[in-house]
């Protein structure tokens, strides 16, 4: 999710690539730093926190250079730091990088470069580039940089320049993005088209595995093996703030179909090559895993409904007890646990007020407390006893959908390690779990290429002018009703209502009359045919069935008046594809309504006071 910009030209490029950065902070703004080349030499600069920061220093650094790259970064690996933050040299000082995205397989590269007699100053990931373009150098960067992406593994961009060849840089991109900018006696690289909208809207988009090099005067891509490749320019005419939207038309529907990246982002070198789980930062022992007695998941709003993911996850596959209480009932509680009870927190922002007030109850219990958030350095990783993090980047919509997706998918790594520990499921077991959720970014990149979400709002269009809707779902499926029927009201302010679907004749059964629209999740599970007993209850009452289904099942289109498809999956994962249309349908009914949908009235982003 960090930021990068490169500069090659005849102008002064320092003041250039810091507002190339300033386009980017939304990208991340943990550290921040440049690299520039003046007088054969690199001039750096690096700052922790944002560009402010950056800004303050700046002067440090000549104007007189016309090359050099710059980046602000969205932390994995490594706390925010200046020794983290990039750009990273290699030993001799001749080489600098920047990186967007996880290398990872980078602790073997480490362990091989040290036994070398390489000498690593960060923490990070992305310093081995640095020191393995070093190492294969022989003259030209283009073929180092190469050199160093074979060896890599992992989804990353990452751009160089070298203090041997001072007039270029070369950059080269895998799964994640790379953009160049044409400009007149200069050329731009960068991680997103904001980074140089202002000098340029000559814009190439390089493939994945192409290696683009660009100096003053020219541009050339390149495979891997060196052939060239023509260069195919494309005239943007987007507004900055659509830019910075990567041409989505509000930012929680690019967050929305940024799922995929923020799932394989999650997931990266947390499965190994043999299929077993591996969290860095639980500090948790095998041994005091294997003697819980109890589970305890503290979280407020959506992420209580990732919580309750993982409840059924953890005591299905773990076999251990699991409570899960909303944060801000559980802090005025006088519970009931001690030293054999792990306290789960989940909180995107690791700052929410209830849920960090629940972990110092926990804690002066005497459970153990292990954070589940997103933002490295977070008050909630301070008062921790171990952290697992998600991955999900930055997300500026208010109504949390990356952030969701990857909670969940944290819960249920989380459990399928315990169960490993704990000896509850099988290597075999795991290891079919751990190839199935491989599958599922890519499930979902297949998704939404297949045009699914034009189909999701064309139901939901029809269904907009609708004054209630009632979401109903049982097991693994509720905690996606609850999800789905809380998107619904925040951003169309449809008041909603969610329900274990056996529960509704006990209630909400009333409010139901001829036409009123019900959200059933029915993906394939032991409990579906029970669901479907609940759906054909709704539908004797006169209501109109929208129905989330797994793919190939024919039954259901037979008994709702609309499916909303998503792909077959093993029905422990399944919430991690059926929550997509939930999202999408509240998306495009608040867009129907002429809604605000990244502004909801009301909201706050984090909620930071009780």
């Amino acid at each position: 999710m960090c930021g990068i910009i490169g500069y090659v030209g005849a102008r002064p490029c320092r003041d250039i690539l810091f507002q190339g950065l300033r386009k980017l902070e939304y990208r991340g703004y943990d550290s921040a730093g440049l690299s520039i080349i003046r007088d054969g030499q690199f001039e750096l600069l690096h700052s922790v926190g944002n560009l402010d920061n950056l800004e303050e220093i700046l002067h440090r650094v000549g104007n007189g250079g016309t090359m050099g790259i710059a980046h602000t970064r969205w932390a994995t690996h490594g706390r925010p730091s200046t020794e983290n933050a990039h750009p990273h040299t290699d030993c001799t000082g001749r080489f600098a990088i920047v990186l967007n995205g996880i290398v990872e397989n980078y602790m073997s590269l480490r362990a091989m470069l040290r036994a070398e007699g390489h000498e690593f100053t960060s923490e990070t990931d992305a310093e081995v580039v640095a020191h393995l373009i070093e190492r294969a150098y022989a003259g030209s960067l283009r073929d180092a940089v190469v050199a160093a992406y074979r060896q890599m593994e992992g989804h990353f961009t990452y751009c160089a320049i070298t203090t041997d060849e001072p007039d270029l840089i070369v950059g080269v991109r895998k799964e994640t993005p790379l953009v160049v900018g044409l400009g007149k006696d200069e050329n731009f690289l960068a991680s997103a088209i904001p980074a140089f909208m202002a000098e340029t809207r000559t814009v190439l988009f390089p493939e994945d595995g192409q290696v683009v090099v660009i100096t003053r005067d020219t541009v050339e891509l390149y495979t891997l093996d060196g052939d060239p490749v023509p260069c195919e320019w494309t005239h943007v005419d987007w507004d900055e703030e659509a830019a910075e939207k990567g041409g989505y038309e509000t930012f929680m529907l690019k967050e929305i179909h940024e799922q995929p990246t923020s799932l394989a982002d999650t997931l990266a070198e947390r499965i190994g090559p043999d299929g077993g789980i591996s969290l860095d930062g639980l500090e948790l022992a095998p041994e005091a895993i294997k003697a819980l007695k109890q589970v305890l998941i503290v979280a407020c709003g959506t992420s209580y409904h990732a919580g309750l993911v993982g409840k059924y996850a953890l005591e299905r596959w773990a076999r251990v007890p699991v409570e899960v209480e909303v944060a801000s009932e559980f802090r005025y509680r006088d519970p009931v646990i001690g030293e054999d009870t792990l306290c789960i927190a989940i909180s995107q922002s690791g700052e929410t007020a209830d849920t960090l007030a629940a972990m110092r109850l926990a804690r002066s219990a005497g459970a153990r407390v292990l954070a589940v958030t997103n933002i490295v350095g977070s008050q909630a990783t301070r008062e921790a006893d171990g952290v697992l993090f998600t991955r999900a980047g930055l997300e500026i919509g208010v109504a949390a959908t990356k952030t969701f997706l990857t909670q969940e998918l944290a819960v249920l790594l989380l459990a399928l390690n315990f169960a490993e520990v704990r000896g509850t499921l099988s290597e075999e077991q795991v290891r079919a779990y751990t190839e199935e959720l491989r599958r599922i970014p890519g499930l979902l990149d297949h998704y939404f290429a297949s045009g699914a979400a034009a189909e999701v709002e064309d139901v939901a269009r029809k269904y907009s002018g609708s004054r209630f809707f009632l979401c109903l779902g049982r097991n693994l499926g509720l905690p996606v009703a609850l999800e789905g029927a809380l998107k619904l009201k925040e951003i169309s302010y449809i008041p909603t209502d969610a329900y274990a679907a056996g529960e509704m004749k006990h209630g909400p059964i009333a409010l139901l009359e001829e036409g009123s629209p019900v959200l059933v999740v029915a993906t394939d599970s032991f409990v579906y045919d029970k669901l479907i007993s609940n759906v054909q209850e709704v539908k004797a009452r006169g209501a109109l069935i929208i129905a989330v289904a797994s793919e190939g099942n024919e039954n259901i289109a037979g008994m709702a008046d609309d499916v909303l498809w998503v792909p077959k999956t093993d029905e422990m994962l399944a919430p991690l594809v059926a929550i997509v249309p939930l999202q999408l349908f509240a998306y495009y009914t608040a867009k129907a309504k002429g809604e605000k949908v990244d502004q909801p009235r009301n909201l706050a982003k984090t909620v930071t006071v009780e």
